[in-house]
Parts: C-alpha cells; structure tokens; sequence
C-alpha cells in the first residue's frame, strides 16, 4: 500500500458533487416548500465543508518545521481527518436520525414524487461519478492489499474518507428511494422517516470506523512492515555492523516517517569508521527511503543483550 500518492483532485470533484447535490435540494425546497428538503440541502452543504476541511488539512500538514514543532506539522491532515469523521458522525448520523424520528412521530405531507425522484436521481449521478473516482484512486495505490486491509494501512486517510463516505451516501440514496417508494405505496410517509435512520445508522457505523482509523494515525502509527524488514536487512548487510536491534518507526504524515535504530557496531573499528559508517547508512537511507525526514541511529550491544546505550 502506497503511503503517498493520493492527489486533491478526489477531494475537489467530491465538493463539486455535494454542491451540486445541494443545489439540487435547495431547488426542490424552493418549489415545494419542503422543510425536510431544506434540512436536507443544509446537511450537503455541511458534507462539502468536509472536503473543504480536509483539503485545508492537507495544505497545513506541508509547512515546513520550525523550532516550536521539529518534526513540521505533518500530523495536521490527521488531526483533521479525524474532524471529519466526528462531523461525520455529528452532523450525518445524528441529523439523519433526528429528521428520521421527527418525520416518524409528526409525518410531513410527502413531495411531489416527480421533484423527490429527480433529486434522488441527481444526487445518486453526482455522488456516483465522485465515488467512482475515490474508487479508481484508491484502487490504483493499494496494490495487492484487500480493501479492508488497504484501508487499515494506508498513512493517508483523506483517500478513504472520501471513498467510505462517498459509497455511504450511496448506499443512503438507495434507501431514501426506497422508503419513499414504499410510503408512496402505503400511503404511510413514515417509511421516510424510518429511511432517514436507516441511513444515519449506517453514517455511524461509518464515521465511528474513520474515527478510530485517524485516531490511530493521529496517536502514531509504524511504517509499512515491509519497508521496516527492508531498512534492518540495508543496515545489518553494511561491512562493520554485526546486529541490528530495534528499529522504531512513526509516520508524522503520510509522506514523512521518523526511523530510530539500535546498531551494534563491530568493536574492531575505530570511532572514526563508526562515523564514517553512521554517514553513509543514512545516505542510502536517503535515496532507498525518501519518506524518512529524519533518522537517528544509537549504538547497543548485541552480546549484552541489553537496551541501547
């Protein structure tokens, strides 16, 4: 799974998406005089402020370090991924659930099935050319991963969050059809309501997994295991180290890790060639490993097998 490589081109076709959707909503708002319409145009406006955010969080992330944050501001884009997910959950599950309760308990006359269907279908065009987009983005920088998996690996979480949102609002389209097709049929326009929660459930399950995803990555996650093994094997094959201990990895942003390594150098050397050594292990790592910004390596004892000195 590639850490890097997600661009913002996803992100600005997604708020394209939900401005349009939007337009749509507050059109047919207008005209039938729908207030669950107008709800529902103000809850896309706010799902476009997510992209708006994390587009923001991208942008922040790249500042440069300086002497109140060495390590640069790279965690920015995580702590506003997990934002997202918390409005996610806030502000789609919980207003989807409270419309779906209040339309159950106090039934709004139903809108005209035309507008409602045609709101529906634009919205499913939309939010289906912006998913189909996260998709193939997606797609293309998990590799050989599953999905699932992909998602638990990848360093970069806007990826997801517009790829597991997008196919949310998808799934939510399906079910406001069709709940509205069955209190068209019943004449019940509480299969809506029931829809709307139908819908926020499904939010929630949705944002609770963004969250614990980011919150993950905004605590500090490890590099890709893969590179780790590759990095001890780079090391422990240089002429005058004899082992190679822990190596300690965390990713500041998708595009930056911190490596510390735990090396026993031959006690045959001399202070000058461990130097010497030290010097060019970091610029392979350099040039092998682009994504560690920063590097520090500490000498221990293999034989003692005791913690670094």
């Amino acid at each position: 799974m590639s850490a890097v490589g997600h661009g913002n081109r996803t992100l600005w076709i997604a708020f394209g998406a939900n401005l349009g959707i939007a337009a749509a909503k507050f059109g047919a708002a207008a005209i039938t005089g729908s207030s669950a319409m107008l709800t529902e145009g103000v809850h896309s406006v706010v799902d476009s402020s997510n992209q708006l955010l994390l587009l923001w969080g991208r942008k922040a992330a790249k500042r440069p370090a300086d002497q109140y944050h060495p390590f640069g501001y790279g965690r920015e884009i995580y702590f506003w991924s997990f934002i997202v997910a918390v409005l996610v959950f806030a502000l789609g599950a919980g207003v989807s659930i409270y419309e779906g309760i209040i339309h159950i308990s106090d039934p709004e006359p139903a809108v005209s099935p035309i507008i409602a269907y045609g709101v529906l279908a634009i919205a499913f065009l939309l939010e289906g050319g912006s998913t189909l987009e996260a998709f193939k983005d997606f797609k293309q920088h998990k590799g050989q991963l599953g999905w699932i998996q992909a998602v638990q690996q990848s360093k970069d979480p806007p990826g997801f969050i517009v790829l597991l949102e997008n196919g949310g609002a998808m799934v939510g389209i399906i079910a406001a059809a069709i709940g509205l097709g069955i209190s068209q049929y019943t004449g019940d326009p509480r299969y809506d309501g029931a829809a709307s929660v139908v819908i926020g459930l499904i939010l929630a399950i949705i944002a609770f997994f963004l969250a614990y995803e980011s919150k993950a990555l905004l605590i500090g996650e490890a590099a890709d295991p893969q590179m780790v093994a590759e990095m001890h094997r780079m090391v422990e094959a240089k002429t005058g180290v004899t082992a190679v201990g822990e190596i300690l990895t965390v990713h500041s942003s998708p595009d930056q890790i911190t490596a510390m390594l735990s090396v026993d150098f031959d006690d045959n050397i001399s202070a000058r060639d461990v130097e010497r050594l030290v010097c060019e292990i970091e610029r392979e790592f350099e040039s092998r490993f682009p994504m560690v910004h920063a590097l520090y390596i500490r000498p221990y004892s293999s034989v003692d097998r005791g913690p670094p000195c």
